[in-house]
């Protein structure tokens, strides 16, 4: 007959204290999670806007360049920088008798030739800019195109002047142009007249993507992910506990988002805010730390 095993106290304790550890990180894991405190914030009826936002300078729209298409020489120069010209005026008289004239309304500028010199085939005499219908050209990339229409109002802020004025979408291109392997679109911006805009300011273009109003808001940092990017928030429970609902969202303006499902007006939503030691803690008891979601109209 074989002698008995005897069992090793080693076995034991190892068992043991195997045990005391996985409940007492079970316990840590209990504690820390009712010790985690939680904000509240109520959602609200709120207009959203948001908008593309583009960069670009100032040109101008018509610019006639008056060169020599031979050698000659003028006579009689009938303007000065800064002369106010319409279509037609006479510009300069050469010794052959030929006139030059403006092609359009506009202001002397660059005069490169002084009265009775002579300049060969080529040179460039003067020019003529209207100032007062100006436009602004910018890069639009082919996902934002679509939201883009021809007479569609866009909010211009010129920083040198410190100062917003309205333009409007005149022209987009029909045809993209690839650049690094992206494809954007080129879209004119009318100005109109303003003396104190200058050709060649650069100019920030606001235009309006999306407005959704009296929708129900709250702000962006209480939404949570999951690892399927599926958006939620922490509603509070009967006992004070908080309890994950899916929400569906629309529309955000990097502050406040639009929930469509998930969250009626009014309803209260759980949050964390590592800034503050006050707020909410699990099982219904409470402090005075709230939070209220702004609204922002863009």
């Amino acid at each position: 007959m074989l002698p008995k095993k005897k069992s090793r106290p080693g076995k034991w304790i190892a068992l043991i204290i195997i045990v005391l550890l996985m409940a007492g990180a079970v316990t840590f894991f209990l504690l820390k999670r009712d010790s985690e405190v939680y904000e509240r914030v109520k959602a609200e009826l709120s207009d959203i806007t948001t908008y593309h936002s583009f960069t670009g300078n100032i040109e101008v729209r018509h610019r006639q360049t008056i060169i020599a298409d031979m050698v000659m020489q003028i006579t009689d120069l009938r303007v000065k920088e800064g002369d106010k010209v319409k279509k037609g005026d006479i510009l300069a008289e050469t010794s052959i008798g030929s006139k030059l004239t403006a092609d359009i309304d506009g202001e002397v500028s660059g005069i490169g030739v002084e009265e009775n010199a002579m300049v060969m085939a080529g040179a460039r005499l003067m020019e003529v800019v209207d100032y007062r219908d100006l436009k602004i050209s910018v890069k639009v990339d082919e996902y934002d195109i679509g939201s883009l229409k021809e007479g569609k109002e866009a909010t211009v802020k010129i920083g040198a002047l410190n100062k917003e004025i309205k333009g409007k979408i005149g022209g987009i291109s029909r045809e993209g142009t690839v650049a690094n392997g992206v494809t954007y679109f080129t879209a004119v911006i009318d100005l109109g007249a303003d003396t104190a805009l200058k050709a060649g300011m650069s100019a920030e273009v606001r235009l309006v993507d999306n407005t959704a109003k009296g929708v129900v808001t709250i702000p962006m940092s209480v939404v949570r992910f999951d690892d399927s990017n599926t958006p939620y928030v922490l509603k509070e429970d009967p006992d004070g506990r908080p309890v994950r609902t899916d929400i569906e969202t629309g529309i955000n303006n990097g502050t406040i988002v639009e929930v469509k499902k998930g969250i009626a007006n009014g309803e209260t939503v759980l949050y964390t805010n590592p800034d503050k030691t006050q707020g909410m803690r699990l099982g219904g008891q409470r402090t005075n730390g709230t939070a209220g979601g702004g609204s922002d109209n863009g």
